[in-house]
């Protein structure tokens, strides 16, 4: 009997014999971590197949067989719901004892001991009784003639192994699972041979009724297939003489692909295909699958499109009404547009608009198009992880279709379309491939005149398609893929735009759609500029125009239960009664920060937003907590910004002993992740005010990376950080000299609202936020620190 005790796979129609492989799909959870309790040990498994008189549903110890086989796991691949397995079978066994794992209810363990067989007949009569069976089987494949028949006649006629034949005709034939149980467990070699030369009896002669009966109806089926030929001949004579109406002739189909635009190497494809449709019985299923490919080339747009002029100033004068604010994206998107009049028509480029959700990346595709006065095809690639979906299916598959490339300029009509590729950065892998590698040659200025899509598997020209591509984030996107397109960063909008959109593009929008276009409705101005600020703190509007539509819901109930007079006119003063108590404090996050506490800014996919950096000191042995799911690279900031205080500790607090105190440093919402560079100057900033009892003001916020010497280093995302300080009402900024430059991104209303401090060295930092003098760029010898330490530790 074994010593330990192995995992069990339980089976109910299944039955793994020693000496074969054996493919497998797993999808029950306690089958699936039994796999994964083989694989984490040796890979020994035990695979044992429930009683017949068991219940349904999930099977308990007492509902098992006591006989199984050991098999070792040989490989694993696994997704979100199944496991694909192959199980090699080693030896039969019978089971000792079955229990659950002490940890987990899930999975059954069991012990065993190993079967041996018991040689009870001759040589002489077994090698008789083998060549017998062995005989037998070669006519069973040969009878069969499926696929692989000759290449297992083959493997047959070498086998001297008694065991291994019985296994594989018992494998490979259809016995019910007590005629392989008992194949299994039964020990006698020579009541098995006779079983299973038995059973290959029974089955060598229903396989002779069947091939007699499929022989007649073979027979019946020629002469069927005779009629159906003569009778196409007899249509083809009655249209040569013009004795046939216009129903529905599938010749049709030539002189079609004769009269398009396809080139010429298309046309070639497309007309063998139609004279294999003629010479395909219409009642053959290929039939469909050929005309549905020839309307598929014909309903394409071929040929060189007409270049239409752009007019520029209308283009522009689009852009502007259908969005306000966004100028740098406009004006690259004007200059593109510019580039291809001159250019007459050829893209280059391709566009990809990366911002937050709700700033108007995919309204703006669709004003490309309006400019442009082309059609627009988008399509979600949100979720896909099929190559399939962009390259189409081969046409040997059953239910295969072109790709969502040639589908949506088979919807345009035209080979010139604005094709919006929306959610770009969502693509994930699956099992059908990469889909962001299929992208690859559609986003390729000199590969995508030749696309070819698996279902039409002829080139199509995608050069006259203009691209552009929507994301949240780059992170998402591959860097080849990336490389083949030109960013745009699309920001969020300043308080002042969020008003202006508001008042003149949602608030209209908004009515319509709740049927109040008709009614004398208003809101006033003061109401939309509180909706903005109290009510909404985001970098898009849809939140916006998510309140907006509760307003009108309001002015709908308002107009069918009350008979008013005049035009109905929301005021502020209802807001709360609308809307709620308003979520956000529109002069600043915090009125007061205590000591230690100071105002950062971050970064996200989602826009900029305020953080703040938290500080605390208690008695200890000179601790450092760090909480608030900090990353490695902001754990790195927070390590130079102790160094930095320590090694300045007697121009901040001369009495402070490290080794009589901890100190705890937190970032509020410790459940979401945070790292970036970004954050060194404010954790020395707080570190500086918890150590010297200083504090900063709250409308003071700052961002800016520290190196080791001090020096303050330029970060990212400036335009988003500062837009989201105004937001939340901070009035003062600090930034490294080196992001100077990037204020030239931050629109007007937002940098008169604010002041900016630049700063080279921490030294400038603390002076500003604390109003302490540090002088970091001093030598600090070792005369010095032991000049000090008395003082310090006193």
């Amino acid at each position: 009997m074994s010593d330990r005790e192995y995992p069990i796979l339980v089976t109910r129609d299944l039955i793994i014999f020693p000496s074969n492989s054996m493919p497998l799909t797993v999808a029950s959870r306690r089958n699936r971590k039994a796999i994964d309790a083989a694989i984490e040990s040796d890979g020994l498994i035990l695979v044992v197949p429930v009683a017949t008189h068991a219940k349904t549903g999930e099977a308990t110890p007492d509902d098992l067989h006591r006989f199984g086989t050991v098999c070792k796991v040989d490989r694993s691949k696994s997704d979100s719901q199944n496991y694909q397995v192959i199980l090699n079978g080693l030896y039969r066994a019978e089971i000792e004892r079955i229990s659950y794992t002490p940890d987990d209810k899930d999975i059954i363990l069991g012990s065993y001991f190993a079967v041996d067989s018991h040689m009870d007949i001759d040589s002489e009569t077994l090698d008789k009784l083998l060549s017998s069976g062995k005989g037998i089987a070669i006519e069973i494949l040969k009878l069969s003639q499926g696929n692989g028949a000759q290449k297992l006649s083959d493997i047959v006629r070498g086998l001297d192994d008694p065991e291994v034949f019985i296994y594989l005709c018992a494998s490979n034939l259809d016995l019910g699972i007590e005629e392989k149980l008992e194949l299994l467990k039964t020990i006698s070699i020579k009541y098995r041979l006779l079983k299973i030369i038995d059973i290959l009896h029974m089955r060598k002669n229903s396989l002779q009724v069947q091939v007699e009966i499929n022989h007649k109806l073979s027979n019946q089926m020629d002469k069927k297939q005779r009629e159906v030929i003569l009778r196409e001949q007899l249509q083809t004579i009655r249209e040569e003489l013009g004795d046939m109406d216009e129903s529905g002739s599938q010749l049709d189909y030539i002189p079609r692909i004769e009269s398009s635009a396809m080139p010429d190497s298309v046309k070639k494809i497309a007309i063998d295909e139609a004279h294999r449709l003629e010479a395909t019985p219409s009642a053959s299923p290929e039939a469909p699958n050929i005309r549905n490919y020839l309307d598929l080339l014909l309903d394409l747009p071929w040929g060189n499109p007409e270049h239409e002029d752009i007019d520029i100033t209308d283009a522009r004068d689009t852009l502007d009404a259908d969005h306000h604010g966004l100028t740098k994206v406009k004006n690259r998107i004007i200059q593109h547009l510019a580039v291809t009049q001159l250019n007459k028509g050829q893209q280059g480029v391709i566009l990809l608009l990366v911002g937050p959700p709700g700033v108007g990346k995919t309204s703006l595709g669709r004003s490309i198009a309006k400019a442009m006065n082309r059609e627009f095809v988008r399509i979600s690639l949100g979720g896909v992880r099929d190559e399939a979906e962009i390259r189409g299916h081969r046409r040997t598959y059953l239910g295969s279709m072109p790709g969502r490339i040639i589908q949506g300029i088979k919807r345009a009509q035209v080979n010139n379309p604005v094709f919006l590729l929306d959610e770009i950065d969502k693509l994930s892998q699956g099992w059908g491939g990469d889909p962001s590698g299929a992208l690859l040659e559609v986003l390729d200025p000199e590969q995508n005149n030749s696309f070819e899509d698996h279902y039409m598997d002829v080139p199509y020209d995608l050069s006259h398609v203009m691209f552009i591509a929507t994301a949240n984030s780059l992170e998402g996107i591959p860097g080849p893929l990336r490389d083949r397109m030109e960013i745009i960063q699309v920001s969020g909008y300043t308080t002042a735009e969020k008003f202006h959109i508001a008042k003149n593009h949602l608030w209209q929008s908004e009515i319509k759609r709740h049927g109040l276009i008709d009614q004398d409705v208003a809101i006033e101005d003061s109401a939309l500029e509180s909706i903005v600020h109290r009510y909404t703190r985001e970098s898009g509007v849809r939140d916006l125009k998510r309140k907006l539509a509760s307003v009108c819901r309001h002015l709908s109930e308002d107009v069918l239960t009350q008979d008013r007079s005049g035009t109905r006119t929301v005021v502020e003063s209802e807001l709360e009664d609308i809307l709620g108590p308003e979520p956000f404090n529109p002069e600043s996050a915090q009125e007061k920060l205590p000591a230690g506490v100071v105002t950062g800014l971050a970064w996200t996919p989602m826009g900029g937003e305020i953080l703040f950096i938290e500080s605390k000191l208690m008695p200890g042995k000179g601790k450092l907590t760090i909480t608030g799911q900090l990353g490695d690279v902001m754990k790195e900031s927070l390590h130079i910004a102790m160094s930095h205080v320590r090694s300045h500790m007697h121009k901040i607090n001369r009495d402070f002993d490290y080794e009589r105190y901890d100190i705890h440093v937190h970032v509020p919402a410790g459940a979401i992740p945070k790292d970036g560079p970004s954050a060194g100057i404010t954790m020395v900033t707080s570190l500086i005010s918890l150590l010297s009892h200083r504090l900063v003001s709250p409308k003071l916020a700052m961002s800016g990376e520290l190196t080791l010497r001090g020096a303050v280093m330029p970060v990212g995302g400036i335009k988003e950080k500062v837009i989201a300080a105004h937001r939340a009402g901070i009035d003062t900024i600090i930034l490294s000299s080196k992001n100077q430059k990037d204020l030239r991104e931050v629109p007007e209303e937002v940098k008169k609202d604010v002041k900016f401090h630049f700063a080279d060295t921490i030294e400038d930092v603390i002076s500003k936020a604390l109003s302490l003098e540090l002088e970091l760029n001093e030598v600090f010898t070792t005369h010095d620190y032991d000049h000090h330490r008395p003082q310090i530790l006193s």
